[in-house]
């Protein structure tokens, strides 16, 4: 028997938390036997003096077994089932077109997304611009959805990692989210219920990124990577860029407009091609459904030209309540603004840097995000057809496409976006869409 304030205590003291004193507290918050102010000190002893990498595995595990951790050897599903997560990014709708493809090639995709969180965009608010599209299905819609259409994309259910819940919001108001070992159990203990044989974990790099530099991004790769190999599940973590709009579009219905097009061939951002590849042939050769990453590619690229792919996707909306036919006639379904124009910049000029967290910001401002937890969202606001970093903005290219209700609207968008795009006379040197591949035997 322990005492969770002797737990707080030895953390506090500098030494090292066997994985049965953390599966004791953490089975203490999700039991309510422990309190708020319990977790505020333990959030804050590790915040100070980190965790050990058993040590975060230990809490990783904990968290994840804490409320229910899905079986699926009951579906039968007969393939692999993977998943990938993404630390958050703007215009970053990759989970809307890999969860098909990869469906399309043989996987199985139960994947639970999360609503948007400060300037990132959240898939399921993307997903809810469909009419009729239920993000929270029982868990045997979930599943037969899962097996149908190969991919299910629905919303975290609250007896899915319930002492992450609880921890993650006294994190939240004491200052304590900004943690290597608290943020790596928080993302993987929700993924890791949800029964994953692999994972591939998108790190965002750049100025649209939750972590702050590439140095800290690098360090939460290594520790996803670590982490959730350790708790038993194959698991690779990509960087890649965000220091510009991911796709073309920001917003919710704009995005899954882009998302649908990008499906069925009609247009493919270059960069978001380019990304969504790099995971998708991740997670096919992870779960041994190709070779290698040339294989992996070819056999993406034949479910995106066949239309198998788009199939997938329609299947998955019509499982879960959307339209029969939204792949065919999205455009009946999207809600649009009243105003769709164009911002230019204000001098001719190439565009060097784009402040991504602010262009995401914007998006909140005009409603197609939250600033508090019972704002409601507006699907059809947002951007697209933006500029790309190393083009030249003038009067017959502009910055984007501004989706607004009223004038007034446009326009404060409009001043918010040209203060996020610097354009000037200065070259651009371009970075890469991938950094890097982290993969379990790189830290060994």
């Amino acid at each position: 028997m322990y005492l969770p304030q002797e737990i707080i205590r030895k953390k506090r003291d500098g030494h090292e938390l066997s994985a049965e004193e953390i599966n004791f507290f953490i089975q203490g918050v999700a039991k309510d036997t422990v309190s708020e102010g319990q977790i505020a000190a333990f959030a804050m002893t590790i915040f100070f003096n980190e965790m050990t990498m058993p040590e975060r595995i230990a809490l990783t595990c904990a968290m994840r077994d804490s409320g229910m951790v899905i079986d699926w050897s009951h579906m039968n599903f007969g393939g692999p089932i993977v998943d990938k997560h993404s630390t958050g990014g703007v215009g970053d709708v990759t989970s809307l077109m890999l969860g098909p493809m990869i469906a399309a090639c043989g996987g199985f995709v139960p994947m639970i997304s999360g609503r948007g969180l400060g300037h990132t965009g959240g898939t399921l608010d993307k997903l809810e611009s469909i009419p009729g599209y239920n993000i929270t299905p029982t868990n045997d819609v979930f599943g037969e959805v899962t097996k149908e259409a190969g991919v299910a994309i629905i919303g975290q259910t609250g007896d899915l990692a319930p002492a992450d819940k609880r921890v993650y919001a006294t994190r939240d108001i004491t200052a304590t989210v900004d943690n290597i070992s608290l943020i790596t159990a928080s993302i993987l203990s929700k993924k890791l219920a949800a029964g994953l044989e692999s994972l591939v974990m998108d790190v965002k790099v750049g100025s649209g990124a939750f972590m702050p530099t590439y140095e800290a991004s690098e360090e939460l790769a290594n520790s996803i990577v670590a982490v959730a190999n350790g708790a038993g599940t194959k698991t690779t973590a990509i960087l890649t860029d965000m220091n510009q709009v991911l796709a073309s579009s920001a917003g919710n219905a704009v995005e899954v407009r882009e998302a649908v097009q990008f499906l069925t061939g009609e247009y493919r951002n270059p960069r978001l091609y380019a990304v969504t590849m790099a995971l998708c042939s991740e997670m096919l050769v992870l779960a041994k459904l190709a070779e290698d990453t040339e294989q992996a590619e070819a056999m993406l690229n034949e479910v995106l030209d066949n239309g198998k792919a788009a199939e997938c996707f329609g299947k998955m909306v019509k499982g879960l309540g959307g339209p029969a036919d939204f792949v065919e006639n999205y455009d009946n379904y999207l809600e649009k603004a009243e105003i769709i124009k164009p911002v230019f910049a204000d001098a001719e000029g190439i565009v060097s840097a784009m402040d991504t967290r602010a262009i995401g910001m914007a998006v909140v401002g005009m409603g197609g995000g939250r600033r508090v937890a019972t704002d409601a969202i507006d699907y059809a606001v947002g951007f697209d057809q933006f500029i790309r970093l190393g083009e030249t903005a003038n009067q017959g290219k502009p910055l984007a496409m501004i989706h607004a209700r009223n004038e007034a609207q446009w326009q404060e968008a409009a001043n918010a976006l040209k203060a996020a795009i610097t354009v000037s006379d200065e070259p651009y040197t371009e970075t890469p869409c991938v950094y890097r591949h982290i993969r379990a035997e790189d830290l060994a």
